[in-house]
């Protein structure tokens, strides 16, 4: 669905086509993908993601792109919290370690002295989403978040099995990565 050069989509047609791509996509879509199917500016669609957050719509901005989170596939899968602690130069062993088990990284949490907790969404499920993600904090000269703590971390781990986790944690305490 491309606009014409010069049709610009309304807003409330342009969000609601936001929603409609973001339920239907098997992969996460950019900021600068809706830009171009709607001819308006990225600076647009993040402010379009913002009202639709803002009205309770469950999108999630992840290092590949906005994704829509559906309640009814999270509901089937299981999920552990992990204490982690490493230097950044490990960060690519530790995630090929939790994805080469089938299990989906959600997230990364750390607790500042000053912001309290923090946390951003990761969303890496394979080794090509963990390598765009490791590659996207080299190009933007970005800090890993467990560089405000030392290297101390936590991540909640999603996989249609608990199995799966179990095995990526015993690899991650046999590399020494896991606390």
């Amino acid at each position: 669905m491309r606009m014409s050069d010069q049709t610009k989509m309304a807003s409330v047609s342009r969000q609601k086509l936001i929603i409609t791509l973001l339920k239907d996509a098997s992969s996460p879509i950019t900021g600068s993908e809706f830009a171009k199917k709607t001819n308006v500016s990225r600076q647009v669609i993040v402010q379009d993601i913002s009202i639709l957050k803002a009205k309770n719509e469950p999108i999630v901005a992840t290092s590949q792109g906005y994704i829509y989170l559906n309640s009814e596939k999270e509901d089937n899968l299981h999920q552990k919290v992990v204490v982690c602690n490493h230097s950044p130069d490990q960060t690519l062993e530790e995630l090929y370690l939790i994805v080469d088990h089938g299990v989906t990284v959600k997230d990364v949490k750390v607790e500042h002295a000053v912001y309290g907790d923090l946390t951003a969404s990761i969303r890496v499920s394979n080794r090509k989403e963990v390598e765009q993600f490791v590659k996207k904090i080299k190009e933007t000269k970005a800090s890993y978040l467990a560089s405000l703590t030392g290297g101390i971390h936590l991540h909640t781990l999603e996989a249609d099995s608990i199995s799966k986790i179990e095995a990526a944690c015993k690899d991650l305490k046999k590399a020494g990565i896991m606390i």
